[in-house]
């Protein structure tokens, strides 16, 4: 009988290879050269995260107690020996019960032979149980404050992620498949894909965790037809066109935080925010942040406020005859409709007749795992930086962000374009997460010392706008605020710390899910699900004992309340029939500037 074959080797081409070797190796040339040109000069520190310090610390308060550590290292030791007995049972033919597993929700170990295979077995096995005794003895150190706790767990499991046994080429069973089928070739186009990456970040790593060619903002993203009647600095205001013949009196305007452009809430029609909203009969207006450059590094927080909201309900007054507006905030335009409401609040002004935040933090004392990345040597670290050129880098953000995620965000990308040597996949919303934005230095100094850092926005008068003392408290519009259970950038139980804040009726929503698939969860995709409660106990925990969990989207809750305080119906208003006329085609051409130009 003949044996069974595996797969079949690919013997290299070595005309083909040459001529890959020949590009890389021009493309690396050009690629280093302009990196070197762009950093002539680098300043800073040598540990710009302040890791030095904390690790020390650690170490020394583990050193105090030795027995504790010995006790870890001995456990961690009884957990290898049974391991190699049962790796052993299996290799002579037996059956054994895996010492760990991996998490439902960990992909990386997906392919077969983790399982199958006893030697990738082993190696899973072996890397799991370590990540457990090295996060496990980190978090156990006594004696540290929660600042300096929280950061070392952060990049202990940052440097545990990367070190996973499938990040790399000889201990990942699929990448060795690949390599033995294709005759190397996956790893001669992932070192192409890694070059392009390079270039495409001008000597920065930029992966690239989507086909950026199927997407362009205006042609099938960001497509809801609509007109910029405003624009300032700052932003440029785009009203939409009406899809009813009756609209709400009262237009709409959405807020969306300037760390990422506006289109998250309107990336296809069939998930698009804006559009749903505009079909319940709403006026709807959004603000379409600027990507700023070094001209604009002394725009402040206040800045952001006068030429934002407060510039965007008076253009919307003359576009629409209507002074009176309901207002939605997402993220940290969230923040800042609350300090907009606070100092409108005390200036008498009552435009703003229901107020609605998206996964919004207002008391910082609890902003999770972002809090690693605040404390006083890094804040300096970063504001040297933005000094040199008057704005922080659209990718120094995201990289942040991504790293909240990296097993998802990072790694998996890691292996799917340079191991693998794939493509990635089209995805809407991953194009838009690599669309990153600049910060100016000012406000963006303004924003983490004051709010991340000192917590000043829940304290009356921690913080002065245009002269007037901010109190959250004095607040006493109709409010709805949406979080979501998931949500690694704003913890639910620290959002829900302002029910307790504001002066007036407060709903508050919890949706299942993280804080941007949460919030982009329209009705027709029958996905997820939120929770509902009446009662608003001080306590978040009490507060989700109490609460109902309902099927589908949270979008159809909040058509409801916002109705309430649409004020009548009126005839549907056209884009440029007003007081403002069109000045170009919805989504502008602010939204368009890339970081990365």
């Amino acid at each position: 009988m003949a044996e069974s074959q595996g797969p079949e080797l690919k013997i290299p081409d070595p005309v083909e290879m040459s001529r890959a070797m020949a590009r890389i190796a021009e493309h690396s040339q050009r690629i280093v050269t302009e990196f070197l040109s762009r950093h002539a000069e680098i300043s800073g520190s040598a540990d710009p995260l302040n890791l030095g310090g904390a690790f020390l610390e650690m170490t020394s308060r583990m050193m105090a107690d030795p027995a504790k550590l010995m006790q870890a290292q001995v456990s961690l030791w009884q957990d290898y020996m049974t391991l190699w007995q049962r790796t052993t049972q299996r290799f002579l033919g037996g059956e054994a019960e895996p010492v760990i597993q991996p998490a439902k929700e960990d992909r990386r170990f997906k392919d077969s032979a983790w399982n199958e295979n006893t030697l990738f077995d082993f190696i899973k096995q072996s890397y799991l149980l370590t990540a457990r005794f090295m996060q496990a003895t980190v978090h156990g150190v006594e004696g540290l404050d929660d600042r300096t706790a929280r950061k070392l767990d952060f990049y202990t499991r940052q440097y545990v992620d990367a070190m996973a046994p499938s990040n790399f080429v000889m201990t990942n069973p699929e990448v060795l498949r690949t390599t033995l089928e294709t005759g190397g070739e996956n790893l001669v186009k992932g070192l192409e894909n890694l070059l392009a990456d390079l270039e495409r970040g001008k000597g920065q790593l930029a992966i690239s965790m989507t086909d950026y060619s199927k997407f362009e903002v205006g042609r099938n993203i960001a497509v809801t037809p609509g007109k910029v009647v405003f624009q300032n600095d700052l932003m440029q205001l785009i009203q939409y066109a009406p899809t009813t013949e009756q609209v709400h009196r009262r237009p709409l305007l959405i807020i969306p935080p300037w760390i990422n452009k506006f289109y998250i809430l309107d990336l296809r029609p069939q998930n698009s925010f804006v559009k749903w909203l505009t079909d319940q009969g709403h006026t709807v207006f959004i603000v379409s942040w600027v990507n700023p450059g070094e001209h604009l590094s002394d725009k402040t927080f206040e800045d952001y406020m006068v030429e934002g909201p407060l510039a965007a309900l008076d253009a919307m007054e003359a576009a629409t005859g209507e002074r009176e507006a309901n207002v939605i905030g997402y993220c940290l335009g969230g923040t800042l409709l609350a300090s907009t409401l606070s100092y409108m609040t005390a200036q008498g002004d009552d435009r703003i007749k229901s107020a609605m935040y998206l996964v919004t933090l207002t008391d910082f004392s609890e902003p999770g795992e972002l809090s690693v990345f605040i404390d006083e040597e890094q804040l300096a670290a970063l504001e040297e930086r933005m000094r040199s050129q008057g704005f922080l880098d659209g990718s120094a953000m995201a990289t942040t962000f991504n790293m909240l995620r990296a097993n998802d965000l990072i790694w998996s990308f890691v292996v799917n374009n340079y191991l693998l040597g794939k493509d990635p996949f089209p995805f809407d919303l991953l194009y838009w997460n690599s669309d990153s934005t600049r910060m100016p230095a000012a406000m963006h100094s303004f924003y983490l010392r004051n709010m991340y850092q000192r917590n000043l926005l829940v304290q009356p008068g921690g913080i002065t706008l245009k002269g007037v003392p901010i109190d959250l408290r004095r607040i006493t519009v109709p409010t709805f605020m949406l979080s979501t259970r998931e949500d690694h950038i704003a913890p639910w139980k620290s959002t829900y710390a302002a029910t307790q804040l504001y002066g007036g009726p407060v709903k508050f929503v919890l949706a299942a899910s993280g804080h941007i698939a949460g919030v982009v969860n329209p009705p027709s995709a029958e996905k997820y699900s939120h929770y509902l409660n009446t009662k608003l106990p001080a306590s978040p925990d009490s507060w989700f004992e109490g609460a109902k969990q309902v099927p589908g989207s949270w979008w159809p809750e909040y058509g409801k309340w916002v109705a309430r305080y649409g004020g009548g119906k009126v005839p549907a208003r056209v884009p440029g029939d007003g007081r403002l006329p069109a000045l170009e085609d919805a989504p502008g051409s602010y939204v368009r500037v890339k970081s990365l130009e």
